[in-house]
């Protein structure tokens, strides 16, 4: 433990990165997901079968693989970006399935007379999944989609892999120069995980309690 604590600039250097991935990931990703959720419902089949292709295909690839897509493939196409922005785009695609999934689950769980009152009063579509239906759904889908953006934060030690400087990176760099501090040095890193993964859960557990005593 001497040396991370030793070495604050170094730790915060990674915690940074984390906390910025995890963070931008979630603000595009989250309304991303909103759309998805909104297209899987939609009475439109393209819609539903191009949002459903595009879930399971994310939902089911691994994440490495997508990182390897995104670093090693992309620019042999010609497309070609900041290392830092590749895994944003990298997280951002395999994370929004999960969001849309969390938000689909939360649209399914609200009354089908909610979707029929908001048509008889001339409602279309659109209208009556932004003012209506989605204003529900993210009530009761709170905790799921906190448990997705703590899934992301882990997620983001992946990275590591692909020249980003994440929490893990300095465990392993911290351990390669101190061997002899190896165990204290890991338990460091898993403990600054849970200085962020355990403040969103105890935010889950608040809003849920907070939300269920208002409806």
């Amino acid at each position: 433990m001497e040396a991370l604590l030793s070495n604050g600039p170094l730790w915060w250097d990674g915690m940074r990165n984390t906390l910025v991935l995890t963070a931008l990931t979630t603000l595009i990703g989250l309304p991303l997901g909103a759309v998805l959720a909104g297209m899987r419902v939609s009475p439109v089949a393209a819609l539903r079968v191009a949002a459903a292709v595009f879930t399971e295909l994310a939902r089911n690839t691994p994440l490495t693989l997508v990182f390897f897509f995104v670093f090693f493939v992309l620019p042999r196409l010609g497309v070609t970006l900041d290392f830092f922005l590749s895994a944003v785009i990298a997280l951002t695609f395999y994370t929004t399935a999960f969001f849309a999934e969390a938000i689909r689950s939360g649209i399914n769980s609200v009354a089908f007379g909610q979707a029929e009152a908001a048509r008889s009063v001339g409602l279309g579509f659109g209208l009556t999944m932004t003012e209506v239906i989605l204003p529900q759904a993210i009530r009761s889908v709170v905790p799921p989609l906190i448990n997705v953006i703590i899934a992301l934060t882990k997620n983001t030690s992946v990275a590591m892999g692909f020249f980003i400087f994440v929490l893990t990176s300095v465990a392993q760099r911290l351990s390669t120069t101190n061997g002899d501090q190896v165990l204290q040095i890991f338990v460091g890193v898993a403990l600054s995980y849970l200085l962020i993964t355990v403040p969103l859960g105890q935010l889950a557990d608040y809003l849920e309690q907070k939300w269920k005593v208002v409806r």
